[in-house]
């Protein structure tokens, strides 16, 4: 950030008085801009014993396969940005389940959480920002081709929970290490 977007004079990044971290800070008009961590919302949608996956048509990850999931948009729920991605990426009206995951990915400032959820009909395709919608068994999911890990991480719980014939809501972080020069 460069300039405030409240008077669009050149902002500092400093700790403002009373806090702990630093912020960019207008000293013109005094406004402090926060910066906060974004939700990204999605959706373990199932048919039968199938999830439904998307194959990214837009960067980060063209080309891999992903849980149907995006941005928060403000004015919706968490469960209403859930519904809300499913019917954008893969076009599939869904009956929204309970709270299935949520993976802190701090070195994104993002969040990410997914929803189960139950396809209602097996009248979907792909959104603009998918090249494919498709259902896959457990044997079928392309293991190697998922997009990210926070994906292929629920993905993984899913099925174990299905196994066990009972669904826990999973909490965990990722975090990025950088590897070691060389």
């Amino acid at each position: 950030m460069k300039f405030c977007s409240s008077c669009a004079t050149p902002v500092v990044f400093e700790i403002p008085e009373g806090d702990n971290r630093s912020r960019y800070c207008c000293r013109s008009c005094n406004t402090i801009h926060y910066q906060n961590p974004r939700m990204v919302l999605g959706t373990v949608t199932t048919w039968e014993d199938k999830v439904l996956l998307c194959r990214r048509a837009i960067e980060p990850r063209h080309g891999f396969w992903t849980l149907p999931a995006g941005f928060m948009e403000n004015g919706e729920t968490t469960g209403e940005g859930a519904a809300r991605e499913t019917l954008e990426e893969a076009g599939a009206r869904i009956e929204l389940g309970p709270v299935f995951s949520m993976i802190d990915v701090p070195h994104v400032e993002q969040v990410h959480m997914f929803y189960r959820a139950r396809l209602l009909h097996l009248d979907f395709e792909p959104g603009p920002e998918s090249l494919e919608a498709k259902l896959f068994t457990e044997s079928e999911i392309p293991w190697d081709d998922i997009a990210f890990r926070t994906v292929g991480q629920t993905l993984k719980w899913f099925f174990e929970d299905r196994r066990l014939g009972r669904f826990d809501l999973h909490t965990s972080e990722i975090r990025w290490t950088p590897r070691p020069a060389a």
